[in-house]
C-alpha cells in the first residue's frame, strides 16, 4: 500500500471510530459507568462495522486492518467512553494472538468465525495466586481421548475476566501439562458452548466499570486443536505484550486528549466572554497542549517501531525493545493522570461538577486505572531486572 492509501485508510478508520464514539458510545458512557453495566449498545455498532474482525485478514473475511488503525479507533472511542474502547483493545489483543500464532487448521478456521460471526474474544490470562504475573499459570492443560478425536480440559481461577459474561469465546493460558514448570504455558480457545463460569468476585470500582471484570473460575473443554503450539512465552514477547501496551497506551491517549479538549473549549469560552483580558487558565492549558503532544508523539514513536519490527522475534525480543514497550505503558499510564489533573485545574469547579459540559469525574477516574492494568511498579521490576544485563550501544 502506497503512502497515500495508508494515510487515507488510516483517515477513514479514524472517522469511523469518531462517529460510533459521538453518535453511540457517548450517548450511553454515563449509564454505562453509573450501573457499572456492559456497553452493548457500542459493541453491537461495532459489529456492524465489522470491527471485531479488524485485525482478521482480508483472505480470512476480516477488514485487514494493522494496529495502527485499530489502535486509531480505539484512541477515537475512548474520548466518549473508555469502557467500550477497552473491551474492543482487549478482544483485538487476543485476535492478534491467534491470527499471528494459530498454526493448526482448527485455529485458523476459528480465526475466520471471529470476522464472519463477530465473535467477541475475551482474555483469562491471570490466574488467583499469581496475580498479574501472566508468564506463569498453575493451571494445566489436560488432554484425553473424545469421540471425534483428543479433546482438552482446563480449570483456571481467575480474578479478573473483563467482560466474560458477554464473551463468545475465551483465550486462556495454561501449563502446557501437568508436568510441566509453571512458565512452560501454552494459549488455549475456549468457546462458550464448552465453557461453565462461576464467579469469584464482583465488579464495583472506581473506573473503567463498564468492562464488567468479575472473577470467575473457567471450566473449560473442547477440541485439543484449539491450543496453539506455540510456547506462549513467544506469543506474550512477539505479539501480546507489545500489542496491549500500544492499544492501552492509544486509549489512554484518547481520554486524555478529551480531558484536554474540554479545557481548551473552557478557556475558549472563557475568552468569548472578554475580549479585553487572557483567562486565568491559559498559561496552563499551553503547558497542557504540549504535554498532549509529547504524549500523541511517544506512543506513535513506539507503535512505529513495534510494525517494523513486528515479524522479526529476534527484535521484539531485544532487550532494548522490551524497555522501550513497558516504558511507554509506565509513562502513558502516568501522564493520563497527569493530563486530566491539569484539566481539572482549568475548568476548576465546572470539571468538578458532574452536571457540567466540561465534567471529568469520569475521566479522572477511568485515568486511575491505568496503572493498576499490569500494576506499573510490577512493570517497573521487571524493567529493573532487564537493566542488569542490557548493554551499552556504542
Amino acid at each position: 500500500m502506497s503512502d497515500v492509501a495508508a494515510r487515507a485508510a488510516l483517515a477513514d478508520v479514524v472517522a469511523l471510530g469518531r462517529r460510533i464514539g459521538v453518535e453511540t458510545a457517548a450517548v450511553h458512557a454515563a449509564d454505562v459507568d453509573d450501573r457499572a453495566r456492559f456497553p452493548k449498545e457500542t459493541i453491537d455498532a461495532f459489529r456492524a462495522e465489522g470491527l471485531l474482525g479488524a485485525l482478521v485478514p482480508a483472505e480470512l473475511g476480516g477488514l485487514g486492518h494493522d494496529l495502527r488503525q485499530a489502535a486509531a479507533v480505539v484512541r477515537e472511542v475512548a474520548r466518549s467512553c473508555a469502557s467500550s474502547a477497552m473491551v474492543l483493545a482487549m478482544h483485538h489483543i487476543q485476535v492478534a494472538s491467534l491470527v499471528r500464532h494459530g498454526s493448526t487448521p482448527a485455529l485458523t478456521e476459528f480465526v475466520r468465525r471471529v470476522a464472519a460471526e463477530q465473535l467477541l474474544l475475551a482474555s483469562a490470562t491471570t490466574e488467583i495466586g499469581i496475580g498479574g504475573n501472566t508468564r506463569t499459570s498453575s493451571c494445566h492443560v489436560e488432554r484425553v481421548p473424545g469421540p471425534d478425536g483428543e479433546v482438552f480440559r482446563l480449570t483456571k481461577q481467575a480474578p479478573v475476566i473483563s467482560y466474560g459474561q458477554y464473551a463468545d469465546a475465551f483465550v486462556a493460558t495454561a501449563r502446557r501439562a501437568a508436568d510441566s514448570p509453571a512458565s512452560d504455558q501454552v494459549l488455549v480457545v475456549c468457546e462458550q458452548h464448552g465453557v461453565t463460569l462461576t464467579p469469584l468476585s464482583g465488579w464495583d470500582t472506581l473506573g473503567f466499570r463498564g468492562t464488567c471484570s468479575l472473577g470467575f473460575t473457567l471450566e473449560a473443554t473442547g477440541p485439543a486443536d484449539l491450543v496453539c503450539a506455540t510456547p506462549f512465552g513467544d506469543i506474550s514477547s512477539a505479539t501480546m505484550l507489545p500489542t496491549s501496551h500500544l492499544l492501552w497506551s492509544s486509549l489512554w491517549l484518547g481520554l486524555a486528549e478529551e480531558a484536554s479538549w474540554r479545557a481548551q473549549r473552557f478557556v475558549q469560552k472563557a475568552a468569548r466572554k472578554d475580549l479585553t483580558a487572557t483567562p486565568p487558565g491559559a498559561p496552563r492549558l499551553a503547558a497542557l497542549m504540549i504535554t498532549r503532544q509529547q504524549f500523541a508523539s511517544s506512543v506513535e514513536a513506539v507503535l512505529s517501531r513495534y510494525l517494523e519490527i513486528a515479524d522479526d522475534p529476534e527484535e521484539t525480543s531485544a532487550i532494548d525493545f522490551m524497555v522501550a514497550i513497558n516504558a511507554l505503558k509506565v509513562s502513558a499510564s502516568t501522564l493520563v493522570v497527569d493530563v486530566v489533573n491539569q484539566a481539572m485545574l482549568i475548568c476548576g469547579i465546572q470539571g468538578y461538577r458532574e452536571d457540567s459540559e466540561f465534567s471529568l469525574g469520569r475521566l479522572l477516574r477511568d485515568a486511575h486505572g491505568a496503572a493498576v492494568m499490569v500494576n506499573n511498579d510490577r512493570i517497573a521490576g521487571n524493567t529493573a531486572q532487564l537493566a542488569l544485563v542490557q548493554r551499552e550501544a556504542r
